[in-house]
């Protein structure tokens, strides 16, 4: 584990549709992603979102959530 700055890492949706933003909320803190309703299939099969991590320094990366 990183120390200092580049141990602090700060957890956000980079892309994320409106519909999405209505069901999906993420912790900064821990990365952790929960549901703010249950899913409707009616509504759409599938969600797909990006995810960006980055840390105190200069470092990031994003990674896609279906």
């Amino acid at each position: 584990a990183d120390e200092g700055l580049n141990g602090n890492v700060k957890y956000s949706f980079k892309k994320i549709t409106d519909k999405a933003a209505q069901i999906f909320q993420l912790d900064a803190e821990t990365g952790e992603m929960t549901l703010m309703r249950d899913l409707d299939f009616e509504e759409g099969d599938f969600y797909e979102l990006d995810v960006q991590v980055r840390d105190g320094g200069d470092l990031s990366d994003i990674a896609k959530v279906v």
